[in-house]
């Protein structure tokens, strides 16, 4: 009998410990050419590579934490547990660059557990996709501790290689800087600090904001960010140039003299790595998307995509000012004189913006200088209850425009710049949104221009996290859908609150109306189209046609074609595309200008959306199938070299013959000296059709498919 009893322990052990070696520690994509693999070092430290192919494209990195009320999670671990699932949905986009998305991947959770008397728990979990990785960090309820105060995650990212990278510093507070292309060794943030053109800038130390986009060597292109930022700071990535690695850093808090406080349970953001064998693979992609919860807020069929105008670019020009008193406009802009008649937001002015979007199959107009304030903001050290977002000035009869606006079939959407005084407009958004509801006004572009107030908060900060994060719950409530500008970074929660329709979050068009640095160069937006762009939606305003400015900015210009103006209705996503140009700007000898048509026709949101051909940086050419119709719209972009593109419309439908008009640079073309030079085509075009079309320095082109 002892015999068989010890027979029976000698069983169980063995079987203990095959179990425990058993246990799952590596998971591939659904297609099988992406591979996590996870592991402990001899001292227990958990860490991770990544392959791709076979061929290891993420070194070994490691992974801790560091408290401030706790020891530091970094080492003494053991494997408690391990599962792996495969899961598969496909849901469909309330409005987005495609209709239906698959959602398809396979994930690795692993359960670790401290060996020391502490017994602390976590949870790392790895989901592999066939176009990338996300994986994020558990934390369950612990006896011990109801909340954690962190200090720093330490999530490496080790490179394979000396990559070429397309970066921006990691600053605390604004994402306007121009990008960088280097070789990743090269990386220099803390030159980009005191950024002249920006009003609010942090950058502590050599760090990239995030999406940053990077090629190897043998050709595979990488892009890191994360996905459900949600009560946690945003993540940059602190650059060690030597080692050829990367480490999260989070944007820190000085009031809380930490990068976060969570309460137990608690979920990180997901830190994600998106991996394409060609560069339009990264705008295809959804992971980003599939990483967030699925919709929370229900229907959101009170927001209709739309193009839209505004009363904006005339201040940014100087033509008009935000203030009714003319007191000043901001830091960049043309003072006017007290009591000057130069006020853009008047209800003369809106009804003109009005009429010319009703003649023309314009939606929406945006009006901004609208309410009480202006005169005052930016002077004055305490922004605090500045601005009233529900009294107008005394030139500008809210109820009259928006009855003239319905009357015209055009929406109205609302402007409230907080001057980055968040609790004043936490204050007054139940007001102000039960406002814009009566007026039936559903959608509102806010802004935080400036340093944050409290002193001690940074824009991408947690404590800004949960502010921006309540602006969407709060809108939701009332119908409201949100466009933020100087934002928390996108990371695919629009899945989630699909009331957050886009985004400002990058260096727009404005800074070529006032940039002392002399604004965007011409292959700025061949970059962002595969660095912020795969964040999400770009409130980017495009449309100008008065190229250079003459009558009002004579040393600044936009350094594209009108063409390339035109092409990024359907290079850069929005399910809100401004037609940002005076109107005047759009006339010619009295009538609308031809190529206006282009920006008439051109849809907002889309079925779907194919690269056809691109090279960051250099180049994009981007087709997008209107969801509402079976018109296709294709746009392409260079940078400040002249191109030749060989268009193969193989996306389009068997037997169908659709007709084409082709806006394109004109012979002589050149973004610098001859930008407003176009011409415009007309041709049957069939999927079997090849078509070769030049595009001029800093130039473009656009092309409307309709159906015969």
């Amino acid at each position: 009998m002892i015999q068989f009893i010890f027979r029976l322990a000698i069983v169980a052990i063995l079987f203990s410990c095959s179990e425990k070696e058993t246990l799952p520690t590596s998971v591939t994509s659904p297609n099988g050419a992406i591979e996590i693999t996870f592991q402990l070092s001899e001292n227990g430290a958990p860490n991770y590579l990544v392959f791709k192919d076979g061929k290891k494209i993420i070194d070994t990195s490691f992974i801790s934490f560091d408290f401030k009320d706790a020891a530091s999670l970094k080492e003494n671990l053991e494997l408690l547990a391990s599962k792996t699932v495969e899961f598969d949905e496909t849901w469909e986009m309330p409005w987005g660059e495609q209709k239906s998305v698959r959602n398809h991947y396979n994930e690795l959770r692993l359960e670790l557990g401290e060996t020391t008397p502490a017994k602390r728990r976590f949870s790392i979990v790895f989901r592999a996709f066939d176009d990338g990785i996300g994986f994020r960090y558990e934390f369950p309820e612990d006896p011990t501790y109801s909340e954690l105060t962190i200090t720093d995650e330490n999530t490496q990212f080790n490179l394979t290689g000396d990559h070429q990278v397309w970066w921006q510093p990691g600053d605390w507070d604004i994402y306007e800087h121009l990008y960088n292309e280097t070789s990743f060794s090269k990386i220099d943030a803390l030159s980009k600090r005191n950024d002249p053109n920006l009003i609010a800038t942090y950058i502590p130390e050599n760090a990239v904001n995030t999406p940053v986009t990077m090629k190897t060597a043998e050709g595979t292109y990488l892009s890191f960010h994360e996905a459900d930022l949600t009560d946690y700071p945003g993540m940059t990535l602190k650059v060690d140039a030597k080692n050829l690695s990367m480490t999260s850093e989070l944007v820190g808090s000085e009031r809380l003299q930490a990068k976060a406080k969570v309460r137990l349970p608690f979920e990180t953001p997901w830190r994600t790595i998106q991996i394409a064998n060609k560069p339009g693979d990264l705008i295809e992609s959804k992971m980003i998307l599939n990483l967030n919860d699925p919709n929370s807020i229900g229907d959101v069929s009170y927001f209709t995509p739309m193009k839209y105008v505004g009363i904006w670019w005339e201040m940014h020009l100087g033509k008009s000012t935000w203030d009714m008193e003319g007191s000043q406009n901001m830091n960049t802009f043309t003072e006017g004189e007290k009591g000057s008649s130069r006020h853009g937001a008047t209800t003369e002015n809106a009804k003109k913006y009005i009429d010319f979007a009703a003649a023309n199959g314009i939606k929406g107009l945006l009006v901004e200088g609208w309410n009480t304030g202006w005169d005052r903001w930016i002077n004055i050290p305490d922004r605090e209850g500045v601005f009233d977002f529900v009294t107008p000035y005394t030139d500008y009869d809210l109820a009259t425009i928006t009855a003239y606006a319905k009357e015209k079939g055009v929406q109205l959407i609302m402007h409230h710049e907080t001057s980055a005084a968040p609790r004043s407009y936490e204050k007054q958004m139940d007001t102000a949104y039960s406002l814009m509801k009566s007026y039936g006004i559903h959608s509102v572009k806010t802004g935080y221009v400036g340093k944050i107030i409290p002193e001690g908060e940074y824009h991408h900060g947690q404590w800004m996290v949960n502010h921006y994060q309540k602006v969407l719950e709060e809108a939701a409530k009332k119908q409201v859908a949100i466009n933020a500008h100087e934002p928390i970074k996108a990371t695919g929660k629009r899945r989630t609150f699909p009331n957050a329709i886009s985004r400002e979050g990058l260096r727009g068009q404005e800074f070529n109306a006032w940039a002392s640095d002399g604004g965007n160069p011409p292959g700025h937006l061949s970059i962002v189209a595969f660095t912020r762009m795969l964040a999400g939606p770009i409130d980017f305003t495009p449309g100008v046609f008065n190229i250079k400015f003459n009558e009002y900015k004579k040393n600044n210009q936009v350094n594209t074609t009108m063409a390339h103006q035109l092409a990024l209705y359907v290079v850069i996503y929005s399910p809100i595309q401004m037609a940002c140009d005076l109107p005047e700007h759009y006339m010619k000898d009295g009538k609308i200008h031809p190529a206006f048509q282009f920006i008439t026709d051109v849809g907002v949101d889309w079925e779907t959306t194919k690269v056809l051909d691109a090279e960051i940086g250099d180049f994009v050419i981007i087709a997008r199938k209107e969801r509402t119709s079976s018109n296709w719209f294709v746009g392409g972009i260079t940078d400040e070299n002249a191109r030749e593109a060989t268009l193969d419309f193989g996306f389009l439908p068997e037997g169908k013959t659709f007709v084409a008009k082709i806006y394109k640079d004109a012979e002589n073309a050149d973004w610098d000296e001859n930008p407003e030079a176009y011409s415009i085509d007309s041709m049957d075009i069939t999927r079997t059709t090849q078509l070769k079309i030049k595009m001029a320095p800093g130039g473009g082109f656009a092309i409307s498919l309709f159906e015969e």
